[in-house]
């Protein structure tokens, strides 16, 4: 029997669940191996009958915790989709400030109060509020990753998602760091599998696929020396997709034994 499958989305884009609309005739490879019974993107039916739930986007209100956990409820296996839900993404650049701030800025005078859609409280990636099975990372996704994963899931197999630097794949390349051009990419701390697009294309990594569980201090420490650069402008660049990272309790404050 087909696995059956759902997508659900939170706070997001939708963008990652576009790419998975635009796998075009390799949507119907897809459904040969999977049953897809929820994706409000391309579908209109709906079932809460599924084996594996992808969750898109972001968790921002106590209602979104209290759905989530339903559809963790309701599966056997759960996957985080993109940047937004493997580690809160963008949306989390907001939790710099205190959420009474923030709502203020955006709704002005709004009468919100009494509304529990805009009832937002400090933004979560998905494994903050429930148990994650396996992770498809990047802004948006990898369309063949995401073909990969689904195909394993289905043939029983585990997914290994790579856990090394963005700089192996530039290498593979061939492409010239782009520490030597004069431009700041956190690359080095970064966790591969987008076949290093951003640099190949001369922009430097923003870390869409979130920091490597173990980062080679080390080689970061180094590199900061090198280039004449500082703890906090790595901090910095780290802002885009994974505001919270540096901390006490993190590993990556053991950078800061480099130039400071």
């Amino acid at each position: 029997m087909k696995p059956r499958i759902a997508f659900f989305d939170f706070s997001s884009c939708e963008g990652c669940q576009l790419q998975i609309a635009d796998l075009e005739e390799d949507i119907l490879k897809l459904v040969d191996i999977v049953d897809i019974v929820s994706f409000r993107e391309i579908m209109k039916d709906h079932s809460d009958d599924y084996d594996i739930a992808v969750i898109e986007g972001s968790i921002m209100r106590p209602m979104d915790e209290h759905r989530l956990r339903k559809i963790r409820n309701h599966c056997q296996t759960l996957i985080a989709l993109g940047a937004c839900a493997t580690i809160g993404g963008v949306n989390k650049i907001r939790n710099r400030w205190p959420t009474r701030e923030v709502i203020k800025e955006v709704y002005k005078d709004a009468n919100i109060k009494d509304n529990e859609f805009f009832n937002v409280k400090k933004t979560k990636a998905v494994n903050e509020v429930v148990p994650v099975d396996y992770y498809i990372h990047g802004c948006p996704i990898n369309r063949d990753e995401f073909k990969y994963v689904i195909s394993s899931l289905a043939m029983g197999k585990k997914p290994v998602i790579p856990n090394y630097p963005v700089c192996v794949e530039c290498k593979k390349k061939e492409n010239v760091c782009l520490f030597e051009l004069g431009k700041f990419c956190i690359g080095p701390i970064t966790r591969a599998g987008c076949g290093a697009i951003c640099p190949t294309h001369g922009s430097p990594c923003d870390g869409c696929r979130g920091i490597l569980a173990k980062p080679d201090v080390e080689c970061v420490m180094d590199l900061l020396q090198r280039y004449d650069l500082t703890y906090e402008e790595m901090k910095n660049r780290c802002t885009m997709y994974n505001t919270g990272i540096f901390n006490p309790k993190d590993g990556m404050t053991l950078v800061k034994r480099g130039r400071k």
